[in-house]
Parts: structure tokens; C-alpha cells; sequence
């Protein structure tokens, strides 16, 4: 069974038929399903199809768990610097784990850390979701942040909805 480059089927007909008219149109005559009865053909540009599919496939984004790292000391300059950092991550689509490692005496006010790192997390609410709390993990604490995505897309690409009405000065 042949069919042609536009879904069209052409009827049953011996191989070399098929790559013959697919010759004629400069394809080639591709085996889509060899366990059918009779086995299912497909004239089609293999090389054009083979890009495509990769090309497809270029395209997915795996989300990572990108880790920072603190200290209950770390200075206000580097904690910017850090949430400059986080905030780059979430748009580029991956999650945030950040991590409070303390020492010593250090871990007797761990709830100060806590909260600490619930500011830090304050601060890019606007592009992420906190989907781990901050909770005590082995030698610090731990908190995850991944990004607010509408379909698929990072924030930063997401359209406005036109059915909500928003003033003209706050569209961008």
C-alpha cells in the first residue's frame, strides 16, 4: 500500500512501482508499517523528516535544580548577587533550591534562618512558586522555588488575558 506525499492514498503496488514514482518526484519511498497487511508505504523527502524530528526534539527544555548555597553570615551585597542569580534560573525555567548550611552554635536558632530564608523567598514570589518550605535538612535549610509557567512558557513570554481587564499603564 503507497501512499503519497500529501496523505492520499495511491493503491497496493509492487515496491519497485512505488520507488519509481517516488523517483519521479524526487522522494523516497519510506516503510511506515511493516507489520500492516500489506505493509504501509509513504512517499516522502526521509532526509527533510529526519531534520524536522531533530529539530523537534532540540527544542524540549529539561528542567535542572540549580542549588545555592548560604551561610547564616553571608553578607546583604552577596545575598543579592544570589537572588540575582535565582532570579535568572527561574526564567530560564529551572528550579531554585537554595540552602542555609550552618555551624556550631549556629544551629540553635534555626528558626532565624528559617525565617531569613522566607524573605529571601518574598522577594521572587513574582516568578516563582515556593513548593518546598523551608525545613530543617541534615546540616542547614533547605527551600525550593520553582517558576510560574502558563503553558509551558516562562514567565517572561506569558501573553496578557484579554478577557481581564487591566489598565493601559500597567500593560508592558
Amino acid at each position: 500500500m503507497v501512499i503519497d506525499e500529501v496523505g492520499n492514498p495511491l493503491g497496493v503496488m509492487d515496491p519497485i512501482e512505488g520507488r519509481r514514482i517516488a523517483g519521479e518526484k524526487g522522494m523516497d519511498l519510506v516503510e511506515v508499517a511493516p507489520n500492516a497487511r500489506p505493509p504501509v508505504c509513504r512517499i516522502m523527502d526521509y532526509g527533510r523528516f529526519r531534520y524536522e524530528q531533530r529539530k523537534k526534539h532540540k527544542k524540549q527544555h529539561q528542567a535542572e535544580t540549580k542549588t545555592i548555597k548560604l551561610r547564616p553570615k553571608t553578607d546583604k551585597h552577596d545575598l543579592e548577587t544570589k537572588l540575582r542569580h535565582a532570579r535568572g534560573f527561574l526564567e530560564d525555567g529551572d528550579r531554585v533550591r537554595f540552602i542555609v548550611r550552618m555551624r556550631g552554635r549556629e544551629r540553635a536558632v534555626t528558626d532565624r534562618w528559617e525565617a531569613a530564608l522566607n524573605e529571601l523567598l518574598a522577594k521572587l514570589a513574582d516568578i516563582g512558586i515556593v513548593t518546598g518550605r523551608p525545613m530543617l535538612e541534615g546540616g542547614g535549610v533547605c527551600a525550593t522555588i520553582e517558576p510560574k509557567r502558563n503553558q509551558g512558557k516562562p514567565v517572561e513570554y506569558v501573553e496578557a488575558d484579554a478577557s481581564v481587564d487591566v489598565p493601559a499603564e500597567e500593560v508592558t
